[in-house]
């Protein structure tokens, strides 16, 4: 089956094709960091306005390059949730003409149900059961997960996503937008002990995040300096970076134990972070567990999450706007996961 995905949920236009018989894909994605760049942040009336230009062009390449014709798409996978309402509506929008036009099923598919499955298109792909870490900039959550369409929720961010306190610490130290990657790279540069901040519920017995003090504890750091110079800054920046994986680390070793279990997967935008990487791969060694990730390429938002998470709702028949029928996609801005079959912890 060849599945069209299409990601349009914030600010990268994502498109891609998969054969689930060969496990052949091929994407492309617009990023539109320069759009927003100037505005510290995501305008959402600039995004839905960019993705109306990018989908088609973008449908167009993939095909070329996949040497197929739109005739030869099985099927349509669209993101309907969640995320910006206007951004979600174009992809919905052209993604449900298009399955109306040629005749083909089409699927509404929750974003992070696509992060985390993510990793299934990575060589070696993880087997069920793991544990899940979903890390990106409006989600951090722990989820047990038994197989596709089966997912316990263990732990969320009561506050602020992991991905969004490094944006504000990118903020508050000059870096601009977007700040994750900014702020790792300066953090390289940093001496390590010479900035300690606190790591939020790190010693809990929950399985939750919380990183909204320390966003407060970087504000406070650079208001605090008497000399903001760039070692300064770095030392920040290393002080932010390693609590924050100090946190991310403990939480997912504590999930592994509480299931049982010694395969992690870790995905979501956040999931490119090499410090988090090299840390989650050295602990996870010197307790007996695996790490998975996605492919470098589809850490971020991207079509081809989306056509395997819309594959695989197809194969169970959840969600799907018959072929011949006005697919009739409800766009969802707030999605809780526990709507497509994550059951709540305790």
């Amino acid at each position: 089956m060849k599945v069209l995905g299409i990601e349009t949920s914030c600010d990268e236009t994502g498109v891609a094709l998969f054969n689930s018989a060969t496990r052949e894909i091929v994407h492309a994605v617009h990023s539109q960091i320069d759009l927003h760049r100037d505005y510290g942040g995501v305008v959402p009336e600039l995004a839905s306005r960019d993705h109306i230009r990018r989908v088609l062009p973008l449908v167009e390449d993939v095909l070329a390059r996949a040497h197929a014709r739109r005739s030869d798409i099985d099927a349509i996978a669209v993101t309907a949730g969640p995320g910006l309402i206007g951004a979600l509506l174009v992809g919905c929008s052209i993604g449900s003409a298009l399955g109306y036009a040629l005749g083909r099923p089409v699927v509404g598919v929750h974003h992070m149900e696509g992060h985390l499955l993510s990793p299934l298109l990575a060589e070696p792909a993880p087997q069920f059961p793991f544990v899940a870490l979903l890390v990106s900039g409006g989600h951090t959550q722990l989820l047990q997960v038994e197989r596709i369409g089966s997912y316990r929720l263990l732990g969320e961010t009561l506050d602020d996503a992991a991905g969004e306190a490094f944006d504000k610490a990118a903020q508050l130290l000059g870096l601009g937008y977007p700040g994750g990657p900014a702020v790792s790279r300066l953090a390289q540069f940093g001496t390590h002990g010479a900035v300690t901040l606190p790591r939020p519920l790190l010693h809990s017995d929950s399985l939750d995040f919380s990183f909204s003090g320390l966003k407060t504890a970087v504000r406070n750091a650079v208001r605090q300096a008497t000399n903001l110079c760039d070692q300064v800054r770095a030392d920040i920046a290393l002080g932010f970076v390693e609590a924050a994986v100090d946190v991310l680390t403990a939480k997912s070793l504590k999930a592994l134990r509480q299931c049982g279990s010694t395969r992690l997967v870790v995905s979501g935008g956040v999931s490119a972070n090499s410090q988090l990487r090299e840390r989650l791969l050295t602990e996870a060694e010197r307790v007996g567990a695996e790490v998975f990730f996605p492919p470098p390429a589809l850490c971020t938002d991207n079509g081809a999450m989306i056509a395997l998470a819309g594959w695989a709702a197809l194969e169970r028949g959840v969600g799907v706007a018959a072929a011949g029928q006005v697919p009739a996609i409800e766009v969802r801005p707030r999605w809780p996961l526990e709507s497509i079959g994550v059951a709540a912890s305790g």
